[in-house]
């Protein structure tokens, strides 16, 4: 390698180790939110190492071709104490800040969209269900009297027809509307065995 190339890995390795520093410093923030989960902690973990991994040895391989040294290695852990030391304190500081601030604009929009869609759509829809309910209702009501007022004369002549009919006739609607009653009372006997059985 030339001299102007080791300089420009030297100056990739700090920098790469002072990124370093600052993207642990933001993994390990977020941490504990799967922390009760050991196999996302343990695969998040891989996965972090892994992909900083790769990315620093993406910049070493723009910068010299992939050409491992020590003074790499170094220069990488040189950048990372730089940031242990000297911007730690203020980075986690601005971290909060940048965290508080999009959590800010999260619920905004959050409270935002919840007010113009969701709730408009929600207090239409209850409407809707609501005229809906009452139309059927109505119906109802309108289709219940009309059958009312169509039956009620039927109902008056057999009314009439019953009590002109002989008591042979009489007695016999009697033994149906027994037989009916009994059977009635069996199936829901029955039923009620089932119920209990199923218990």
């Amino acid at each position: 390698m030339t001299l102007s190339v080791q300089f420009l890995t030297l100056i990739a390795m700090v920098s790469s180790g002072f990124y370093l520093g600052i993207i642990q410093e933001t993994f390990r923030r977020f941490t504990p939110y799967w922390k009760n989960s050991i196999f996302l902690t343990y695969f998040l973990e891989i996965s972090f190492w892994l992909t900083q991994t790769g990315i620093i040895f993406y910049v070493l391989f723009r910068v010299n071709a992939g050409e491992l040294r020590l003074y790499v290695f170094l220069a990488c852990l040189l950048g990372f104490s730089m940031y242990q030391v000297f911007a730690k304190s203020i980075y986690k500081i601005a971290l909060e800040w940048i965290i508080q601030i999009t959590t800010a604009i999260y619920r905004f929009f959050k409270s935002l969209f919840q007010g113009l869609i969701i709730t408009p759509i929600s207090w239409i829809i209850k409407l809707i269900l609501r005229i809906i309910v009452s139309i059927i209702t109505l119906l109802g009501s309108i289709i219940l009297f009309i059958l009312k007022m169509i039956l009620t004369p039927f109902g008056w002549i057999a009314i009439g027809m019953y009590k002109v009919a002989p008591n042979r006739f009489k007695n016999f609607l009697h033994k149906i509307a027994g037989f009916y009653s009994t059977m009635k009372n069996i199936c829901y006997k029955y039923l009620k065995y089932l119920k209990s059985k199923r218990r």
